[in-house]
């Protein structure tokens, strides 16, 4: 996998969090942006592949019945 130099502008406290998780982890700021932008990346497309996803069940007509609404309800909020 190449390699590309980018440049940003980010406040100076985010960049000395950054510092201070890079020095804990003795890694280097590079690998700590890295890894953010993998997991941010990561999630992005799982949201995306959910989305597309439950837009198929709808345009299927798969919805979910009150009753299995109200049962995962009742079990979120502890109701009986």
């Amino acid at each position: 996998m190449s390699k590309e130099n980018i440049t940003f502008r980010l406040d100076s406290e985010k960049r000395a969090l950054l510092d201070k998780i890079a020095a804990g982890l003795d890694r280097d700021r590079t690998y700590i942006l890295n890894e953010a932008v993998d997991i941010y990346l990561d999630l992005y497309q799982w949201q995306v592949a959910e989305i597309e996803a439950g837009i198929k069940e709808a345009d299927a007509g798969d919805f979910a019945t009150d009753e299995e609404v109200n049962t995962v309800f009742a079990k979120l909020t502890n109701a009986d």
